[in-house]
């Protein structure tokens, strides 16, 4: 087996989607491993980290000694990465809008899960229920997930891979959030088995998904 990828996951939340990465490198589904999760926040997602042997790291966010505005905090969370290597950089539910200096340090490495069909319904506060409010608010038919690429555009970097579910007109933001979220988990870990196998090329806008290697 090829040198395994080493995944370093962002997260702020319950960490599902981490978990789904994670059981899928175990099963053997996709060629990586989770090196690292690191949270702004005590969070689930570190939990679910330290159960499965991952190192966890916390940096707190509100510590305003030690990360007195958001490029120190970056500064931190870059460190951290680079202690363990990390090629790829997956963000599960990370609520801060990262500064340049770390977007940039994994320019064409660093990928967002959404919980919409991007470019609609993202941006600035699009999160969590605001999203699948939003979403029913407008009279959607259809929605969704996104995994795409990090650029400094919040939620408007390239597009990896997009699943879509019917939006039923009962539908409240939590019942389309449940419908939507095991699609996150089977998009997110196709986009990083597509990475592992370096089988992805960002063309501009457009990623292209290249044939499995003979």
């Amino acid at each position: 087996m090829a040198d395994r990828l080493r995944i370093g996951v962002l997260a702020s939340g319950g960490g599902t989607n981490l978990q789904a990465i994670m059981d899928a490198c175990r099963e053997g589904r996709v060629n990586a491993e989770v090196a690292v999760v690191v949270s702004d926040v005590q969070c689930g997602a570190l939990e679910r980290a330290r159960r499965a042997g991952v190192p966890a790291v916390w940096v707190d966010r509100r510590d305003r000694e030690r990360y007195p505005d958001r490029p120190s905090f970056d500064r931190k969370v870059r460190e951290e990465l680079e202690r363990r290597r990390v090629d790829l950089v997956c963000l599960a539910g990370y609520l801060r809008i990262m500064t340049e200096e770390l977007i940039a340090a994994y320019e064409g490495r660093m990928m967002n899960i959404h919980p919409a069909l991007l470019p609609s319904f993202g941006g600035p506060g699009m999160w969590g229920r605001h999203v699948h409010q939003a979403v029913l608010d407008y009279g959607c038919k259809v929605s969704g997930c996104t995994v795409h690429f990090v650029t400094l555009e919040t939620d408007g970097g390239p597009i990896i891979v997009q699943r879509a579910v019917p939006v039923e007109e009962d539908d409240t933001p939590e019942t389309l959030a449940a419908r939507i979220l095991p699609q996150e988990h089977q998009a997110y870990v196709e986009a990083v088995g597509l990475f592992a196998d370096g089988r992805l090329r960002i063309e501009g806008r457009r990623v292209r998904i290249l044939p499995k290697a003979p």
